[in-house]
């Protein structure tokens, strides 16, 4: 979207034989904006990209079956555009229970289904294999039993655009993956499944009532859509060999700018200057608040530093 991002790809495209594009589109609008400006540039290739699909109260995409197809008859005639495939997000999709989740994510990739199946038989689609896309870090195995169904009488490539790539989180994907392990029990238990890979380590500053302590991280430093999870503690300089596993009833309470109430039993044994490490949900949302990320071994020796960039 936007006159100059548009212009760049465009121009990269044009001056670079080697230079492999893909986009999505969603509406006619945005199909002609990119045609005009292919026309304009003199781009001697066509752009190529995927329609995708949505649903109604979702994110982008088209919201019904017949938008979509509307959309792919356009992009095959413009004479400027190719249609490479169709793809779609379901990872929004929720219902009342995980069963009706389910059902709302097949019902939705069917519909994915549906408009590959027709652009195939209209003759929509460019040469070549035909990608079919849908998230894939929630309902993975829905998406990949979906898509490798589709009859298109062509070669397809399925592409599943996992949002949590780098690191699994301790919070919102421990509930989607004990989904998973209810729906399809042999693929959760692969390789041993999915591990949570982020921690946010801090210090407790102040245990200033029996059942609080004060730890200093806070909106500054993790995500927070769900609170952070205590995972382990640790005392510097003590007797402890490495950390231990947190007791239950170690809760946060609320999160400030830099600061971390967290709800402890009167018994806790943390006290000023013990190190907590805390489990994140949403990585991407954590990682955009750090230069730096450390990585450490098994007994959290720093290995390596990688350098981020948002």
């Amino acid at each position: 979207m936007g006159r100059s991002a548009i212009e760049y790809v465009l121009t990269e495209l044009r001056d670079h034989a080697d230079f492999d594009f893909h986009c999505l589109v969603d509406s006619i609008t945005n199909a002609e904006t990119i045609s005009r400006a292919a026309q304009r540039l003199g781009l001697e290739r066509p752009v190529q990209v995927l329609v995708e699909l949505g649903y109604p109260g979702g994110r982008t995409g088209c919201r019904t079956v017949d938008d979509a197809l509307a959309l792919a008859a356009f992009v095959a005639r413009s004479g400027t555009l190719a249609l490479a495939g169709v793809e779609g997000f379901e990872g929004l999709l929720r219902g009342p229970s995980r069963e009706q989740t389910v059902e709302l994510v097949n019902d939705f990739l069917d519909g994915l289904v549906v408009v590959a199946a027709r652009c195939s038989s209209e003759g929509f689609f460019a040469g070549g294999a035909v990608i079919l896309s849908a998230g894939g870090s929630s309902f993975y195995d829905l998406v990949v039993s979906k898509l490798k169904a589709a009859k298109l009488g062509r070669p397809t490539v399925i592409l599943l655009r996992a949002g949590c790539y780098i690191t699994h989180d301790s919070v919102m994907y421990v509930r989607a993956f004990e989904a998973l392990s209810e729906r399809a029990p042999e693929l959760a238990a692969r390789d041993g499944g999915l591990q949570a890979a982020l921690e946010v380590w801090a210090y407790v500053q102040s245990r200033p009532e029996p059942t609080k302590a004060i730890i200093g991280f806070g909106k500054r430093d993790t995500s927070y859509d769900d609170p952070p999870v205590p995972l382990t503690w640790f005392r510097p300089g003590g007797a402890m060999k490495s950390p231990e596993p947190i007791s239950h009833g170690h809760e946060v309470a609320r999160l400030n700018d830099q600061h971390c109430h967290l709800t402890i039993p009167p018994d806790s044994p943390l006290a000023v200057g013990d190190m907590v490490s805390f489990g994140i949900s949403h990585p991407c949302l954590t990682f955009d608040k750090w230069r730096v990320l450390h990585v450490v071994d098994d007994d959290y020796r720093v290995t390596s530093s990688l350098r981020t960039y948002f």
